[in-house]
């Protein structure tokens, strides 16, 4: 194995002779082993253990484990205790993501301070793959059957060559001392369900299970190396940005297939999940101005093409002096325009009002539970949130439509409707346009 180990290392670059490595050990079998490779190679090494305090006396025996360990062998060693359980509950965690977080955060502390160049973890082949079916399981797409990565940035995985039996047999053949973790043995997480469950029962379909699915990693390394350079491709032609303005020519999406799963590859680096490119795609063809949310940007479905930018926080009500000719409000530019041409206005985004009837200075705000406007063409008085509901705005979109007031009275439910009082009559001489359209912060 050591020479499997000395290969694999070389193959991916993982590390080398000089660099100063700092090694995961849980004291588990599958990290004593790493840490006894690593000893075998000849490497500058120092352990890292962190104690989650989950399992008690456990917990601490492991701890206690390491630190005799690394005594005896005179092995620079650091550990660290964590209160798992309430972090979880703070941070709104399961306990497993929980200790991701703060064993990461950690090695990431003593490799920056204690100036190590590697940190190695001990992930082995039958690791990558109960990744890979959770993975399935869960509905993940191509990048989540490539198995776990060999490295990202510092760190690096040298024993995902090797599959659990391998290293077994391994810490059998050397006397390697290990601690047995009683949770990998319970059925209670779903890791452990398919670790004992389904590879057993796979197994006996293909008994060589670790080592073809290792040879399909291969495969689909090099299906998402194609797939991002295809994906590049696609945004040199498609795709334009400009500061924090992120503009997808929609004529891409005529005739194409697969268009949810291609928007999604581009647009989940922006919060975006595949569900919501599916909405985002089936609104294509409808009216424009339909906005879609992911955590931190807004999409707009605009009339030639897909606008996304950072969504905006400020709400607060905008003030419109006579003569001002642009005002900004939330996710909103405005644009106000006077004239002496008496031409009425079809595009849902302008209103073209009587400039006789309107009194100075205007607000500009969102709209608020128990408004009240007369609709264009109704003699009658109609509760905003009423009228939303009618025109069957959805409730995404219902929050961020807003109102101008003139004195107190709506003469327009901006991109839905102007107010009857204030419309185009035979003896209006003057008028005002307003205009709204996607605001893009720079």
């Amino acid at each position: 194995m050591l020479e499997q180990f000395l290969n694999h290392i070389h193959q991916h670059t993982l590390c080398r002779k000089d660099d100063c490595i700092l090694l995961a050990v849980s004291g588990g079998i599958d990290s004593m082993v790493m840490l006894h490779l690593f000893q075998q190679a000849g490497f500058s090494i120092a352990i890292a253990h962190c104690n989650f305090q989950l399992r008690g006396k456990d917990a601490d025996g492991d701890e206690d484990f390491v630190k005799t360990v690394a005594a005896q062998q005179n092995i620079p060693c650091f550990t660290t205790r964590f209160d798992t359980a309430a972090y979880a509950e703070v941070h709104k965690l399961s306990i497993q993501m929980a200790a991701r977080e703060l064993r990461y955060r950690w090695f990431n502390e003593v490799v920056t301070h204690q100036g190590f160049t590697k940190l190695a973890t001990a992930h082995h082949l039958n690791d990558s793959l109960e990744t890979v079916l959770l993975h399935w399981v869960h509905g993940a797409s191509l990048d989540g059957f490539a198995g776990i990565p060999v490295k990202h940035s510092n760190i690096i995985r040298p024993l995902l060559f090797a599959s659990r039996e391998a290293i077994e047999q391994y810490a059998k053949a050397h006397n390697i001392a290990w601690r047995e973790d009683s949770s990998n043995q319970t059925d209670d997480y779903q890791r452990n369900y398919i670790r004992h469950k389904i590879i057993p029962a796979l197994k006996e379909l293909n008994p060589s299970l670790e080592y073809t699915i290792q040879r399909s990693f291969g495969k689909v390394a090099g299906e998402l190396a194609l797939l991002h350079r295809g994906l590049e491709a696609w945004t040199d032609q498609y795709v334009t940005v400009l500061h924090d303005r992120i503009t997808i020519d929609k004529a891409y999406f005529q005739g194409a297939t697969h268009e949810a799963s291609v928007l999604w590859n581009f647009l989940k680096e922006y919060g975006f999940n595949y569900d919501v490119c599916m909405d985002i795609v089936a609104s294509l063809h409808g009216q424009s101005g339909k906005r879609f949310y992911s955590s931190t940007h807004q999409l707009v479905n605009d009339r030639e093409h897909l606008l996304v930018t950072k969504q905006v926080n400020g709400w607060e009500n905008a003030r419109i002096e006579k003569d001002q000719q642009q005002a900004t409000f939330g996710i909103w530019n405005m644009t106000i325009l006077p004239s002496a041409v008496v031409q009425k206005s079809s595009q849902v985004y302008e209103a073209t009002l009587d400039a006789a009837k309107i009194i100075f200075p205007l607000v500009w705000r969102k709209w608020k539970a128990g408004d009240a406007f007369y609709p264009l063409g109704m003699q009658h008085r109609k509760k905003v949130s009423d009228f939303l509901i009618d025109n069957k705005v959805s409730v995404a979109d219902k929050d961020t439509v807003t109102v101008l007031e003139s004195q107190g009275e709506i003469i327009w439910v901006a991109g839905h409707r102007i107010d009857n009082r204030y419309r185009i009559t035979e003896t209006t001489r003057e008028v005002i346009t307003f205009r709204v359209s996607p605001h893009f912060p720079q």
